[in-house]
């Protein structure tokens, strides 16, 4: 369906949990965190309705992610489940890669179309450092190399450039080199710990490749991009990517909304107001109702955000893996 701003809104990320096995730096504290009680977490089947309103709708593509979605038993569930809606094209995942090599086979047979991997370092004392968490970086490769090698699965490593792993921009995009993969540099975004820390702009980043890599060349977006920018370079297999949402803001583009572990459905990435679908859950309501709720949601999706400015009253103010960004 068009918003009120004519975009097509076709693309919902579902978070399936806010616990994660990592505790990156500008996602979350490394102690104290107040988890969602599981009573208040949706079921697969309610997630399942959800899908199914917002198919009826128009979305098509459906992102998976957390905290971490891997560390939900039975996961590759929800994926059959969800691929199975009438009118849904793809099924995605965003993942920290640590426990995805002992459970890609199941995703994919479930019908898993794509995993993003998100991995900010190659080197294991940073690794540690950013994740608050030794030895796992083996793990993530080894997953990371697992959904490279599984054929017509799309792959993309997501890597959040930072000052403190700039000298990381290079040995990553390198991974692009070598494989037919997308590697993408994420504006950090000033939400929640986020605020506390200085990203890199794509700007920063692309000198760092040119100087290395030589000059880049635009390509196509590959399959299940969202907004975006690519390119690639002399004698690169894969692509390079770019989500710079702060300086290069991409609001008018954007085709998603987000609906969080107990059931919020938010339809901007920095304002904390959502809509509760779960009174729409419950045993007796119409799904005509669930999806009338869904449609002035999207219907009325905000303009675009303010994060260049100051903050304002109603801005989001959980960390990320509490909203599943």
């Amino acid at each position: 369906m068009r918003d009120q701003y004519g975009r097509d809104i076709c693309y919902l990320r579902i978070s399936v949990t806010d616990r994660c096995n990592l505790r990156c730096v500008y996602c979350m504290p490394e102690e104290g965190v107040a988890w969602m009680p599981h009573s208040q977490i949706l079921t697969y089947e309610q997630i399942t309705q959800v899908v199914e309103a917002a198919a009826r709708l128009g979305v098509r593509h459906i992102r998976l992610t957390g905290g971490e979605p891997l560390v939900r038993p039975q996961l590759y569930r929800l994926v059959e489940m969800v691929k199975g809606v009438a009118g849904i094209e793809s099924v995605s995942l965003t993942t920290n890669g640590v426990l995805l090599a002992q459970q890609l086979s199941q995703l994919r047979l479930a019908g898993l179309d794509g995993v993003n991997l998100s991995l900010d370092t190659l080197d294991p004392q940073q690794f540690a450092a950013i994740t608050r968490r030794e030895g796992l970086l083996p793990q993530v490769l080894e997953g990371l190399e697992a959904a490279a090698d599984t054929p017509g699965l799309t792959v993309k490593v997501n890597c959040v450039p930072t000052q403190f792993n700039e000298d990381q921009v290079v040995p990553l995009a390198r991974l692009a080199q070598e494989r037919e993969i997308s590697v993408r540099f994420i504006e950090l975004m000033p939400i929640g710990l986020g605020r506390d820390r200085h990203g890199l702009s794509q700007e920063q980043v692309m000198e760092r490749l040119t100087d290395a890599f030589g000059t880049p060349v635009p390509c196509a977006n590959p399959k299940g991009a969202g907004p975006g920018t690519y390119v690639t370079f002399s004698g690169f297999a894969g692509r390079v990517g770019f989500i710079s949402a702060l300086s290069h803001q991409f609001c008018h583009q954007c085709n998603r909304v987000r609906l969080t572990a107990d059931g919020h459905l938010k339809t901007c990435l920095q304002y904390q107001d959502g809509v509760d679908l779960k009174p729409y859950l419950a045993d007796g309501v119409s799904p005509t109702a669930l999806e009338g709720a869904l449609e002035q949601a999207m219907y009325h999706k905000p303009v675009g955000h303010h994060f260049s400015t100051q903050t304002q009253a109603g801005d989001e103010k959980h960390n990320m893996n509490q909203i599943g960004g």
